[in-house]
């Protein structure tokens, strides 16, 4: 079990990249969070199987949405969290 946050720069606010990380991490077997910051940035917190994670990120780094365009992410590992599903948030 491997929990990330990682914090997504880049045009992410404004193209439904919130909804579409959700449709990412569902596809993935991915549970956690992911809500818009203030600075325009997108934070995203993701619990799963390690290769789950990862294919998940790979996702992320791609743009789960046509409308996003992701310049940078900064990721950081977490002590696991255990979360039952993957929700948007405030």
């Amino acid at each position: 079990m491997r929990t990330v946050a990682l914090t997504v720069f880049g045009r992410v606010q404004g193209v439904g990249f919130r909804y579409a990380t959700k449709i990412a991490a569902d596809q993935c077997d991915v549970n956690g969070i992911v809500r818009n910051l203030l600075n325009g940035a997108v934070y995203i917190e993701a619990s799963g199987a390690s290769a789950k994670i990862a294919k998940f990120i790979g996702k992320i780094k791609q743009s789960p949405t046509p409308y996003g365009k992701v310049t940078r992410i900064d990721l950081v590992d977490l002590q696991p969290k255990h979360y039952t599903d993957f929700r948007i948030t405030n």
